[in-house]
């Protein structure tokens, strides 16, 4: 790679030696890519435009530029915000482009611009972030199949389910605090990719994705969630 242009965002940093930086960009090109960059990074949840160049797996950047003004964000967002650039950094492949996932990661920043300001910004957050989730888990080769059970039997919408992420939902003996509602599965096959969930699609989302992101991302737990519920733990003492 030499003087390749790439367009994206930092997502995250650390200290490289005395004047430099690691930097972890998800850009549109390569999808997450690293690399070496010699001045202070730039913010993050800002559009920028850099060169890479190298050919190991930690690039030289060079010649950044910071594309728009300074986004903030406050209280939810920023755990938000702090959500989204966790999990790429964790999950995405590096130097494989991930075309649908950057699409919906900007139009994310977009709409978390906009959380203060909507009526219903607890069940706002929740369909973004579920939306965000949806496409990063199909493009990752995450997408599941909402019909049948792990032994390629039709879901039935009467029964409850576990999931398990190497086979898929498993039927339960029994209801509890975890299992699937078989209604709640089949309900997403109604769904069109882009659009609402509706409030019973959210819960089943809610619980499905956070199990499937703890077992994708092993014995690490992730820091945003950690902090976030701190947060709103700090709120009701």
């Amino acid at each position: 790679m030499r003087n390749q242009v790439l367009h994206g965002y930092m997502i995250h940093y650390r200290k490289y030696r005395e004047r430099s930086y690691i930097v972890h960009l998800y850009s549109e090109e390569f999808g997450r890519i690293d690399g070496i960059l010699r001045h202070t990074p730039p913010p993050q949840y800002q559009p920028l435009r850099v060169q890479a160049s190298g050919k190991s797996a930690l690039k030289n950047f060079s010649h950044l530029e910071i594309l728009h003004q300074p986004i903030f964000f406050y209280a939810d967002a920023f755990f938000a915000g702090f959500y989204l650039n966790e999990i790429l950094l964790r999950l995405c492949p590096i130097e494989e482009a991930m075309p649908e996932s950057f699409v919906q990661y900007h139009n994310t920043l977009e709409q978390l611009q906009q959380l203060a300001q909507h009526p219903q910004p607890s069940v706002f957050l929740k369909q973004i972030l579920r939306q965000f989730e949806y496409v990063l888990l199909e493009e990752l080769g995450y997408g599941l199949d909402f019909s049948h059970d792990a032994q390629q039997q039709l879901i039935q919408a009467q029964q409850y389910y576990q999931f398990q992420l190497n086979d898929g939902f498993i039927l339960s003996s029994e209801r509890h605090s975890a299992a699937l509602s078989g209604t709640a599965i089949l309900s997403m096959q109604n769904y069109k990719k882009g659009g609402d969930f509706n409030a019973e699609q959210l819960q089943l989302l809610g619980k499905l994705y956070r199990q499937m992101i703890a077992a994708l991302l092993g014995d690490r737990p992730l820091k945003s969630r950690q902090l976030w519920i701190q947060n709103a733990q700090s709120k009701t003492n």
